[in-house]
């Protein structure tokens, strides 16, 4: 098992778990390894999100890029799919995201990107931790002559901003109404800058909130995490559409103008079906996790369309559409892919895309999301330790209990961020499947703790 590196790269409490010295360490190693793969002085962009953490973890990463010799070009706070964007556009050797996503402000992290703008392979990971573990790593020091420079570039941001408009801004302005407009969560993240801007420029009658970041309210009772305020917001204000993205702007959920949440199954079927209509659906497939809801398997039937299912994480949905030349992919927490515009998960071209097609069609958000019929489903986190996440796998007790025979299903695994265990559990009841999620969250809990 890797020590540092989970299934979204390193994420720990910023300062006293991912302290500078270990980002120091991180970013050299990363450096080195990087440089065995290019034959020239590799260039790394640094982008981050708002949490306060941010420019100290940044600054230690700089510093040990340099060390090694890499150049660095700092974009400021900047969405992670920002970051993907311009180190393909670029030409960029790698870039690194400082965010922790969807958590708290007191957690931070590190996330790789190949040159390509996607997550690094964990092949690569695994060799960063091998440097970081070895016995001569204080050796691995450029000479006087050959240290890096680093640079801000916060107005490349201009780049990622034109790709969004240009992307959407013909069909939006030839179908956009008047009386169309859209609430903005941008959850006091990356998104808040960015996204106000695009809306501008694309004409879109909008409101935003939660766009005041103070380096300690990202992702507070706000953003695709936690929608209550938004579909509150939406219902008061008569608002077609309510937009959330999370803290570094690669997820996208929503809400309907009648305040019912939209998640990313649901907008992997409308985004499938409208793909697929004006053919341009890859292969006639969508790519999703085994975490996704029984009515995606069923819309994919109805609608004949293939539904790949890979484990969860976005990064094995991305291989899965590569693999097989899919553009179309996410998972149920709002992470979508579309290759055709950006090899990573994006919000704003997901709520982009979303809006797209509401103005196409000429509906209400509530009767496009009638395109598919979702089973009850239930999710409970249960706290362990971290090195005991895994062993539910050998518990019987546990094991024995994952049946449900009752046209559902259960699905335990453990965070590749967090120190949780997550249970799922699918089924036509919603009382049964509350009830069974619970007693088997109390079993994990006394088993594992």
């Amino acid at each position: 098992m890797r020590k540092y590196f989970g299934t979204d790269g390193i994420r720990r409490i910023a300062n006293t778990e991912l302290t500078p010295e270990l980002v120091y360490r991180v970013a050299k190693a990363g450096a080195y390894v990087l440089s065995k793969h290019a034959e020239h002085t590799p260039t790394i962009l640094i982008g981050r999100d708002t949490r306060i953490s941010g420019t100290l973890i940044e600054s230690a990463m700089t510093a040990g890029f340099l060390s090694y010799g890499a150049n660095v070009q700092l974009l400021g706070v900047i969405p992670t799919p920002g970051v993907a964007y311009l180190t393909k556009k670029l030409k960029a050797d790698a870039s690194v995201v400082i965010s922790a996503s969807h958590n708290t402000y007191e957690f931070n992290g590190i996330k790789y990107f190949s040159n390509k703008g996607m997550k690094i392979p964990d092949e690569i990971e695994e060799e960063i931790e091998e440097i970081l573990e070895a016995g001569n790593f204080d050796e691995l020091t450029a000479h006087p002559s050959k240290i890096g420079i680093s640079e801000y570039r916060e107005d490349l941001i201009d780049e990622y901003i034109y790709l969004l408009r240009k992307s959407f801004e013909e069909n939006i302005e030839k179908n956009l109404k008047p009386d169309f407009s859209v609430a903005l969560d941008v959850a006091n993240g990356a998104t808040y800058k960015v996204a106000e801007e695009v809306f501008k420029k694309l004409g879109i009658n909008y409101k935003i909130i939660n766009n005041s970041p103070n380096g300690f309210n990202i992702n507070e009772n706000c953003g695709s995490t936690h929608l209550e305020a938004l579909k509150s917001f939406v219902k008061e204000n008569n608002m077609s559409l309510g937009i959330a993205y999370d803290g570094d702007g690669d997820r996208c959920l929503a809400v309907d103008e009648e305040g019912n949440e939209i998640d990313g199954d649901i907008l992997l079927a409308i985004f499938g079906n409208y793909l697929k209509d004006n053919e341009r659906l890859n292969n006639n497939t969508i790519v999703a996790t085994i975490m996704s809801n029984l009515g995606l398997n069923k819309f994919s039937k109805e609608y004949g369309i293939e539904l790949k299912q890979t484990k969860v994480g976005d990064r094995y949905v991305l291989e899965e559409m590569l693999k097989n030349d899919y553009n179309l992919g996410g998972e149920q927490s709002g992470h979508i892919i579309m290759l055709d515009y950006n090899p990573t998960g994006d919000g704003i071209l997901t709520s982009l895309m979303l809006i797209q097609i509401l103005l196409e069609k000429n509906m209400k958000t509530s009767e496009l999301c009638k395109i598919i019929n979702k089973y009850p489903q239930v999710l409970v986190n249960v706290k362990v330790n971290n090195d005991k996440k895994t062993l539910y796998l050998e518990d019987e007790e546990i094991q024995n209990e994952t049946e449900f025979k009752e046209n559902g299903r259960v699905i335990i695994r453990a965070s590749g961020t967090e120190p949780l265990i997550r249970v799922m559990l699918e089924g036509k009841e919603q009382k049964k499947i509350e009830q069974k999620a619970l007693e088997l969250a109390k079993l994990i809990e006394l088993r594992l703790n």
